[in-house]
């Protein structure tokens, strides 16, 4: 074998061993089948519009329901049950056990350290917690009722919200971020006193200015949060097909996107990538941004250090092939949901082909 032979030779294995980890990323089924929710496995249980899932310290998921109203528990032998939610859409039951409680519209939820499981009850305009040792809901922000915005500074309990899209732990500190979309605000409850405050948004519709104080600037639609663990603050714009970021010193900018509709800029620069009506996003464990680029039928990420974008899951196509087979040949409808379990494993609410997936290796 010639020298330059036995390169190319060297260049081959090492393109093939660098690959092979992505060529053995397959796409798995983790909930959603058929039959009535009732102990049964997972995969065999019917979900009616999964929009987002999260996971407790014992590693169970949780599950929210856009349409069928319910919370539901996936324990670590696959089995789902019912946690909350009777299924019929309203806005009663705090106080009492949350198997009782209807809800209107649930969007999203976050599980806190100890547990507890807040649930962003979207078209109810507000926030409500499960005690996961007692079952019992309460409410934690929003006063219920017609839309509004007042509070600020004061008890979130008695505060008003439009509808709350999307609801995120700090990673450190007890403090929960709400999306109040309807009011173009992101707002802040302190877990420790209960008292909410404005995050990024004037209230005002329009691209915030690279720089600009967050709770002064204005904000397109915001429609999900997340927090790395250096405290940026992500806001991903739903009708603003864009990822910005509030960093520690309360500072917004514009990290992902041209705020154009499109699905263009895998693998380059983030800023002239094009997203279509984001819905979620979730931080991986190297604070990477995981975007459910909902109308694409796709999830991507976006590298800060690199202030790239590339795409993690689905092809494109509006279906629902691509079980057990590469992320990358995926068919999704209107995924609306991205989260990782403690090992890091990436779950997708595939939420209008009614299941829940995960990326394995």
């Amino acid at each position: 074998m010639t020298h330059r032979s036995t390169l190319f030779a060297l260049a081959v294995v090492c393109f093939v061993a660098a690959a092979r980890p992505a060529e053995a990323e397959r796409v798995v089924l983790v909930a959603g089948g058929d039959e009535p929710v009732a102990a049964l496995p997972a995969t065999r249980s019917k979900l009616d519009g999964p929009f987002g899932v999260d996971f407790n310290s014992a590693g169970e998921m949780f599950i929210v329901e856009i349409s069928g109203h319910r919370v539901l528990k996936l324990d670590r032998a696959g089995i789902l049950t019912l946690f909350g939610g009777t299924g019929a859409k309203g806005d009663t039951g705090d106080g009492g056990p949350a198997r009782a409680a209807t809800f209107n519209g649930m969007h999203s939820l976050a599980i806190a350290p100890d547990g507890t499981i807040y649930i962003a009850d979207t078209w109810n305009n507000r926030v409500r917690a499960i005690d996961p040792r007692t079952g019992k809901i309460r409410a934690l922000a929003g006063a219920g009722g017609p839309k509004g915005y007042t509070g600020d500074g004061g008890p979130a309990t008695e505060a008003h919200c439009g509808g709350v899209y999307c609801v995120a732990m700090h990673p450190h500190r007890p403090q929960l971020y709400l999306v109040d979309l309807d009011n173009k605000r992101v707002r802040m409850v302190n877990l420790a006193d209960g008292l909410i405050t404005t995050v990024a948004g004037n209230g005002q519709r329009g691209v915030p200015d690279d720089g600009a104080d967050a709770d002064a600037a204005p904000l397109v639609d915001p429609r999900a949060v997340a927090v790395d663990s250096k405290e940026n603050v992500y806001i991903l714009e739903r009708g603003g097909h864009a990822l910005r970021v509030v960093d520690p010193a309360g500072k917004i900018r514009t990290v992902a996107g041209t705020g154009e509709a499109g699905l263009a800029g895998d693998g380059g620069d983030a800023l002239k990538a094009k997203l279509k009506g984001p819905k979620h996003i979730c931080i991986d464990p190297h604070d990477n941004v995981l975007i459910a680029d909902t109308d694409n039928h796709v999830v991507r990420k976006y590298l800060p250090k690199d202030n790239k974008i590339v795409r993690v899951a689905g092809c494109g196509r509006k279906g629902a092939s691509g079980i057990d087979g590469p992320p990358l040949e995926l068919e999704m409808n209107q995924p609306h949901g991205v989260c990782f379990d403690r090992a890091g494993t990436l779950y997708i609410t595939d939420s209008y082909n009614n299941r829940v997936l995960k990326v394995v290796d």
